[in-house]
């Protein structure tokens, strides 16, 4: 038996909110049951409405990794993964770019995916 869910697309601040809200109540569904396939088609939906509306532009890698940073109360000596302090300063910068052995040692380090540090 099919359960029909009520969702639609996401077009104001305001379907944003109620579709996060019916999300938080949705939290921790198992994947397969009616409730589980409710969240993942509210999480593609919230997905689409916030690259439509807040798109993540270049320099969204550094951005990220000084967010890391902070978070975990790291300095620029702290990620060997980079280089030296220097090396980490010119990368923050925007003067030098992640290689793919660094995005992939700091994906690691930090437990999310690479293509959060590009």
């Amino acid at each position: 038996m099919s359960h029909a869910v009520a969702v639609h697309p996401i077009r104001t601040a305001r379907d944003l909110r109620e579709a996060l809200a019916r999300m938080e109540a949705l939290w921790g569904a198992k994947p397969g049951t009616p409730d589980g396939d409710e969240l993942d088609v509210l999480a593609d939906l919230v997905e689409a409405y916030e690259n439509r509306h807040h798109p993540i532009g270049p320099g969204s890698g550094v951005r990220a990794l000084k967010h890391l940073m902070q978070a975990n109360g790291l300095s620029q000596g702290d990620l060997p993964e980079i280089g030296s302090q220097g090396v980490v300063s010119e990368v923050l910068a925007g003067k030098r770019e992640l290689n793919v052995r660094h995005i992939r040692a700091l994906a690691a380090r930090f437990k999310v995916s690479p293509a959060v540090c590009v």
